[in-house]
């Protein structure tokens, strides 16, 4: 069994904490959450779940969680991780209890900074790039609006349990007064979170907690905790690069400035960008139409070369009257949102197959589990990262998909080009 195993909420938070491992020499596998169990997993030092359940009642996250670690063989395994959107997006209270109660534990440590990504945590309030998390770009975010920073305040809202915190002035004094600090919390919380405020808290917060059997929050810490696993002894495994260009296929649905941005840039550097029109969707006919466009203009993208990209729209006032019209259907707005994946998934599932192509980008956590499940994809080893918390995959099943599922808010503004290339570099195992 792996030392360490992580439940997490999405396909892309999935290869976001595995590639933490991945890239400290860990074989790290990511597999599908099946319901019943039954699954067969490789061997490997890292085994991350998705569960896909960030858009999930809260019962239902709940019950996912806890059923996939109640049908797992848990012998051996030194530290479980509940990983979570950087943001405190999705079902947090839920899936932490889950984790608690399948493992008969009631204490966690929860520490959601990522400071390579803008994310920091001081005395318990949340930042992203300097402003608050109520002041952020997730205020407005359509399915979950983060209109709170306090962390505390967020996950207590969440959960019957208790939840406390340690501040950053006690890492002044070092390593034991934190763990003494943790100790303490725990005679009164169950959930403590931790502040971050730079990568040298997360080193020192790893040098407290690899010995914790139960941590929860976003992927940064995970990149610490690596770190040490692989000293201790991991199957590190050596790659040459060699390069074999062929098509590489993108789609994004994300709406976050960042996607956006990204979709900006490859439109700007004279690659072919193609837009879905969602206005066009709900309507059944109307969608059917839609389709066949998107696809002629996929097609003629590859008559001239080896990328195409396919977006859902993306500006205000369309994403606007897109929402409206759904709602005159009866469609809400996660609702709408999960339509939208599924459209941009079978034009390109067609696309793919049409193509035979094996090189592909999403943007997009709800997009990347939408296209992995039309495509038959239920586990993927994590490979080599391109910029923080982004790596290349490829799944285990035949055909052997290399992958890169990119979360919404990550990544530069040249980050698809970035992949592109990078996927047109065929990975080979060293000798």
């Amino acid at each position: 069994m792996p030392h360490t195993v992580v439940i997490a909420d999405d396909i892309t938070g999935a290869n976001d904490i595995g590639i933490m491992y991945a890239k400290a020499g860990l074989k790290t596998y990511v597999y599908s959450y099946q319901d019943g169990g039954g699954q067969a997993y490789l061997p490997c030092d890292a085994l991350v779940i998705d569960t896909d359940s960030r858009f999930d009642t809260y019962e239902e996250a709940y019950r996912k969680v806890r059923s996939a670690l109640e049908h797992m063989p848990l012998e051996g395994v030194a530290q479980f991780i509940d990983k979570q959107c950087s943001v405190f997006r999705g079902n947090i209270g839920a899936e932490f209890d889950a984790m608690l109660d399948a493992l008969g534990e009631d204490f966690a440590v929860v520490v959601l900074g990522f400071p390579d990504n803008g994310r920091t945590t001081l005395h318990s309030v949340h930042y992203v790039h300097g402003m608050k998390l109520e002041d952020s770009q997730f205020r407005n975010d359509p399915v979950h609006p983060m209109t709170k920073s306090d962390l505390v305040e967020i996950l207590q809202a969440q959960t019957r349990r208790r939840v406390g915190a340690v501040h950053y002035e006690t890492y002044e004094k070092g390593p034991v007064a934190v763990r003494e600090a943790i100790e303490k919390a725990k005679e009164k919380y169950q959930y403590v979170i931790m502040d971050v405020r730079d990568n040298a808290d997360l080193a020192l917060l790893a040098q407290v907690l690899q010995n914790q059997r139960i941590l929860c929050g976003s992927s940064a810490l995970s990149a610490e905790l690596a770190r040490l696993q692989a000293r201790q002894g991991g199957d590190t495994t050596g790659r040459t690069l060699v390069s074999r260009r062929q098509k590489v296929f993108c789609m994004a649905a994300s709406l976050t400035p960042q996607t956006v941005e990204q979709t900006a840039y490859m439109r700007e550097a004279g690659y072919p960008v193609i837009t879905l029109d969602t206005r066009r969707i709900v309507d059944e006919n109307d969608r059917e139409e839609e389709k066949r466009r998107v696809h002629a203009l996929v097609c003629k993208a590859y008559e001239n070369g080896e990328f195409a990209m396919v977006h859902s729209m993306n500006r205000a006032e369309e994403v606007e009257k897109t929402k409206k019209i759904a709602q005159k259907a009866g469609m809400d707005n996660t609702q709408i949102s999960s339509l939208v994946s599924a459209v941009l998934s079978e034009i390109s599932v067609q696309v793919i197959q049409e193509y035979q192509i094996r090189r592909i980008i999403v943007c997009g956590g709800d997009t990347s589990a939408s296209l992995c499940a039309h495509l038959g994809i239920g586990g993927m080893q994590v490979l080599e990262e391109i910029e923080a918390g982004l790596p290349t995959c490829e799944s285990v099943e035949e055909p052997h998909y290399r992958m890169v599922l990119k979360s919404g808010s990550f990544g530069s503004q040249a980050f698809v080009e970035k992949a592109m290339e990078k996927l047109w570099l065929e990975e080979q195992k060293g000798v």
